[in-house]
């Protein structure tokens, strides 16, 4: 009886710290996209001649941010 309380305890603890991480690498994954790939990307059309696409999702992104932003 012991046994399937540590179980059940034991799979509720590991659910718990499992889906905070999963929230934790989504943040992360959130961050490193916007913050460090967004930008490189933008840069690399620009380079590559296609400003003609960079500068409409650089507006696009530009709106959305000013919307969102709780400042």
């Amino acid at each position: 009886m012991l046994t399937l309380l540590f179980i059940i305890c034991m799979f509720g603890i590991f659910g718990k710290l499992f889906w905070f991480g999963m929230k934790a690498a989504w943040g992360i994954s959130k961050f490193i996209l916007t913050i460090v790939f967004l930008p490189i990307v933008l840069v690399g059309l620009v380079v590559g001649g296609l400003l003609s696409i960079a500068f409409p999702i650089l507006i696009v992104i530009g709106i959305i941010g000013f919307c969102v932003s709780k400042v």
